[in-house]
């Protein structure tokens, strides 16, 4: 079979939102591609999101996470960018078939962390204590685990959560861990919660590239940024959220880990309030993630995912 030769791109524009964590992650894969491809200019096109402008109300309330990808993909179509980097926890469990996700990169952590001025812990939080998070996910998992807590909404990007905090409005915010450490801000961290206290949103923690479906010329240039090994296992919880048709107005999670050939994914629906809950985990090969988390979903099924999901509509 002969090997086919990639020319290497003369110019790249990467679209990305403009907070500071989405620029850290462009300017991550400008890095990258600037090592592969010496001599390739590489630019960003920062970009404001609807996601980005909506900051009085909850994601779930106006449209989901896939506000902030949409003029990503604008600028993808008219051929002002080649590339968008996202944070797979906000790219849609669908994408329409204009579009291709044409690298995953190797993840950071994975897991959610608690950050508090005056606690080191969950467990130290007294009863009425305020916490902050945007998320159902994580909101229905507190509920359920510590029902004498209260929980807030907090929109915002990152600092903009932390000042926040700083300011006395939270006794504690939950985060996303990875960004916290791409910013350099890991000693915010009071603790990691592990996937027992916080199961992860799917993709979280990992970057995705996306390109135009038409485009196998970038797709070839993406290729070496694409860590297999990640991709596996944020396909497997992608393939839940899409099997239960999961979006940021549905508390799910999903997570999987690598042990050798084998994938262990773990998920879960819950209700907001975390009364009802619907977990269940399974483990096999890492050869077709999609049938994993398909049939992951099918045993949230049989402990009751429809009948949450129904109460949810």
């Amino acid at each position: 079979m002969m090997n086919s030769v990639v020319i290497p791109p003369s110019r790249l524009v990467i679209a990305t939102r403009e907070s500071r964590l989405a620029l850290w992650q462009a300017e991550h894969v400008r890095g990258l591609l600037q090592q592969l491809y010496p001599a390739c200019q590489v630019e960003l096109l920062g970009m404001t999101t609807r996601g980005d402008k909506i900051l009085d109300r909850p994601l779930a309330k106006v449209g989901g996470k896939g506000l902030f990808v949409k003029e990503l993909e604008t600028a993808l179509l008219d051929g002002a960018a080649d590339i968008a980097v996202h944070s797979m926890k906000d790219v849609p469990m669908q994408l329409d078939e204009a579009f291709a996700l044409v690298a995953i990169g190797l993840r950071e952590a994975p897991q959610d962390a608690f950050v508090s001025n005056k606690y080191a812990s969950l467990d130290e939080l007294p009863p009425g204590a305020v916490v902050g998070t945007s998320s159902l996910r994580r909101e229905s998992q507190l509920h359920a685990r510590y029902p004498y807590l209260a929980v807030s909404p907090l929109r915002g990007n990152l600092d903009t959560r932390l000042k926040k905090l700083d300011e006395g409005q939270f006794d504690a915010i939950i985060l996303a861990a990875a960004g916290l450490k791409r910013l350099g801000l890991g000693a915010r961290i009071r603790a990691v919660l592990s996937a027992e206290d916080s199961l992860p949103a799917p993709g979280q923690g990992a970057l995705g590239i996306e390109a135009l479906a038409s485009r196998p010329d970038i797709a070839a240039w993406m290729a070496p940024l694409h860590d297999a090994s990640t991709a596996a296992c944020v396909r497997a919880e992608r393939a839940v959220a899409r099997a239960l048709g999961g979006s940021c107005e549905v508390p799910l999670g999903a997570y999987a880990e690598r042990r050798g050939e084998m994938i262990w994914l773990r998920g879960f629906v819950a209700t907001a309030d975390g009364a009802r809950m619907a977990c269940a985990e399974i483990e096999a090969d890492g050869e077709d993630p999609e049938t994993l988390g398909q049939n992951l979903a099918a045993l949230l099924r049989a402990e009751g995912a429809d009948e949450i999901l129904a109460a949810l509509d």
